[in-house]
């Protein structure tokens, strides 16, 4: 991996940067599978200053700034769900420039550490049924346990696979 990388765990100031990258990842990550309106509606609901407090606050989601030369070209998060030893995956994103770098796979090892550190076993995700970063999960050792469609409002539904990997 680049030597000028680096991971922190992310701060309630960072809300505006993860804001920020978000309005520069989604465009391009679900432009061809959703709506040009129902991803607006989904980056304001999620990614609004006041949810992201919420997500890191009382949600207790584990944010993780990737930076590269002092500049954050990524972040993820996760948090217990619930259940005795699982943990779920938020959000993990890369600025389209960077992808395809082994950034990703980096990201995912550094919260499969993580995860095992706070006695994880299982490590879930949700990803959208058309996004092809099912393939990098599948590689990375995930496997679909099954289907759902989450409302979200304004009659939307996130149409995702349920995804988990033992840690």
């Amino acid at each position: 991996m680049e030597s000028s990388l680096s991971f922190r765990f992310a701060a309630l100031d960072d809300i505006n940067t993860i804001g920020f990258l978000a309005q520069q990842i989604w465009p391009v990550t679900y432009g061809e599978i959703l709506s040009s309106v129902q991803l607006d509606y989904m980056l304001k609901l999620f990614y609004n200053p006041a949810s992201l407090r919420k997500q890191m606050t009382e949600d207790k989601h584990q944010f993780v700034m990737v930076e590269k030369d002092d500049e954050a070209i990524g972040f993820a998060s996760w948090s217990p769900a619930g259940e005795p030893g699982v943990f779920k995956l938020h959000k993990l994103y890369v600025l389209p420039g960077r992808q395809g770098k082994g950034l990703g796979k980096t990201m995912l090892h550094f919260i499969f550490d993580n995860v095992r550190e706070q006695g994880g076993r299982i490590l879930r995700l949700n990803v959208n049924r058309y996004n092809k970063a099912r393939q990098f999960y599948e590689k990375m050792g995930f496997a679909v346990v099954r289907e759902e469609d989450v409302p979200i409002g304004n009659n939307y539904f996130m149409n995702d696979y349920v995804m988990e990997v033992p840690v």
